[in-house]
């Protein structure tokens, strides 16, 4: 990690403006929501293809917030950088989801334990077998323990990370289900794995924007600014 690596061609922002913590929605609108609602002494580092970043404080702390933007590809990419290149040492994935158990609803928190994966994203590693994707313990007890404070309801498990948001057939989703994924989303397994080989620390915390199964979601501008609950985890985990 260095001054030298940086900025890069997809982030404006020098080494030292980004926090250790970064918190990573992938709607780069909700980075903004999130600054503006609940950060203080607050300065945007990077709009570089309008992918927001901005540092603050929360309860005095300095957290960052960035988006991730949408898929592996992506979030893989700007999560690389921040390992690698900006030092920081803790992602926090604030997204949405679409749950895929019928415990589950609109509006609920799902914190990930860990994230099956349809993506090829593992074969670059050239791992001699198949890695399994894992939240950092200390950030998921740390969002346990926040969630139980704020007596927020929450659910911890499996997730699926799909590269495909416009399934043919719902079946290939139901095969995950059998097997007790709780919800599908298109990030987590990337960032994880990109901890994973830094050294560093990541988490997913997930609200669910929309059942697949019952026929009901949330409009977008909900998912931009409705999601509080999840946020306040987030913050408070960070």
């Amino acid at each position: 990690m260095s001054a030298a690596n940086t900025p890069t061609p997809h982030n404006a922002a020098k080494y030292g403006e980004i926090a250790k913590t970064v918190l990573m929605p992938g709607d780069p609108l909700r980075a903004k929501f999130v600054a503006e609602t609940f950060l203080t002494d607050v300065h945007q580092f990077t709009g570089i293809r309008n992918m927001y970043g901005f540092t603050g404080k929360y309860n005095g702390k300095e957290v960052s917030v960035m988006g991730s933007g949408m898929g592996v590809p992506s979030i893989g990419l700007y999560s690389y950088e921040l390992y690698n290149f900006y030092d920081v040492d803790n992602i926090i994935r604030i997204g949405t989801t679409g749950a895929i158990q019928e415990s589950l609803d609109l509006g609920d928190l799902v914190i990930a334990e860990g994230a099956c994966t349809d993506s090829n994203f593992a074969s670059h590693f050239e791992l001699p077998g198949t890695y399994a994707p894992i939240a950092s313990f200390h950030l998921l007890r740390k969002a346990v323990e926040a969630a139980e404070k704020l007596e927020i309801p929450y659910a911890v498990g499996n997730v699926i990370t799909s590269d495909v948001f416009y399934n043919e057939t719902l079946e290939r989703t139901n095969k995950w289900k059998r097997m007790g994924v709780l919800c599908v989303e298109m990030e987590t397994a990337g960032l994880y794995m990109n901890a994973a080989q830094a050294h560093k620390s990541a988490l997913s915390m997930l609200t669910v924007s929309d059942c697949p199964f019952k026929g009901t979601e949330t409009a977008p501008e909900e998912r931009e600014k409705s999601f509080v609950n999840m946020i306040k985890v987030a913050l408070e985990t960070a």
